[in-house]
C-alpha cells in the first residue's frame, strides 16, 4: 500500500480528478465530502498528507486544520477558491503547510504533495545529507526525523516550520530574502506570496522566544531574515 492521502473537497468532481491523479502515482487515497467526515476518516486512517478545502459543509476547513493539528503533524495544504492574503496567512496560522488556489492545474498539487512528502519523509536534498542535526545553545534540529528540541524538550512542530529554521540554523549569519526562502525551503515554484514565509518565522519565534543568548531569529529590515549567532 503506498502512502495515504485524504482528499477533502465537498466537490465530488474535484474529489475524483484527485483521487485519480493520486493514484497513478501510486498513493492510497481516501475521500471526505464534508468537514465532520474529514476529520472522522483522518482518525480512522492516519493519512500521512491531507489536501484540504476551506469552504466545507458542517465544519469548515479552519477547523477542521485545528481539529487534525490537535493531535498530528502530518503536512496539511489548504484548497480553496478564496485567494486573499488573509485566507492563506489564516491557514498558515492554523498549522496548514501549503495552500493552493482554485482553480488550479492538477499536475501543481501533484509536485506540491511530492515536495511535501519528499520532506517529511526525510529526504535529504544533496547539501543537508552531510548533516542532519543541527545544534545550538539550547537548540536541536534533527531534519532526518523531524525533531525540534529546545532545552532538551521536544516541541510539536509542523513540518515547514522545521525545515525552515533547520535550513536557517543550517546557514548561520546569511541573510535570506522571502523569495530566497520560499525557493530554498518549499523548493518548487510557490504561486503564494512573501507573507508565507512570515508567518513561519513568527510562530517560530513565539516557540524559541527567551531560549538563548547566544543566538536568534533575526529580521533584517527591507531585505529578509537571518539566523545570528552572539560567539
Amino acid at each position: 500500500m503506498g502512502t495515504k492521502i485524504l482528499v477533502v473537497d465537498d466537490d465530488k468532481n474535484i474529489c475524483e480528478l484527485l483521487k485519480l491523479y493520486l493514484e497513478n502515482e501510486g498513493y492510497s487515497v481516501f475521500v471526505a465530502n464534508d468537514g465532520q467526515e474529514a476529520v472522522n476518516r483522518f482518525q480512522a486512517k492516519a493519512p500521512e498528507l491531507v489536501l484540504l478545502d476551506i469552504m466545507l459543509p458542517k465544519m469548515d476547513g479552519w477547523q477542521v486544520c485545528r481539529e487534525i493539528r490537535k493531535t498530528s503533524n502530518a503536512p496539511i495544504i489548504m484548497l480553496s477558491a478564496k485567494g486573499e492574503t488573509f485566507d492563506k496567512v489564516l491557514g498558515l496560522e492554523l498549522g496548514a503547510d501549503d495552500y493552493v488556489t482554485k482553480p488550479f492545474d492538477a499536475k501543481e498539487v501533484m509536485a506540491r504533495v511530492k515536495a511535501v512528502l519528499r520532506r517529511t519523509n526525510g529526504t535529504p536534498d544533496t547539501e543537508s545529507e552531510k548533516k542532519k542535526l543541527v545544534v545550538f545553545d539550547n537548540l536541536e534540529i534533527n531534519i532526518e526525523n523531524y525533531e525540534l528540541k529546545v532545552k532538551g524538550e521536544i516541541i510539536d512542530t509542523p513540518p515547514k516550520e522545521l525545515e525552515l529554521i533547520y535550513y536557517f540554523a543550517s546557514n548561520p549569519n546569511i541573510v535570506y530574502t522571502r523569495d530566497q526562502l520560499l525557493d530554498k525551503v518549499w523548493g518548487f515554484e510557490y504561486y503564494g506570496d512573501s507573507r508565507t514565509v512570515d508567518v513561519h518565522v513568527k510562530r517560530l519565534r513565539e516557540k524559541l522566544e527567551g531560549v538563548s543568548d547566544k543566538w536568534e531569529l533575526r529580521t533584517v529590515w527591507g531585505v529578509g531574515y537571518k539566523f545570528a549567532t552572539k560567539d
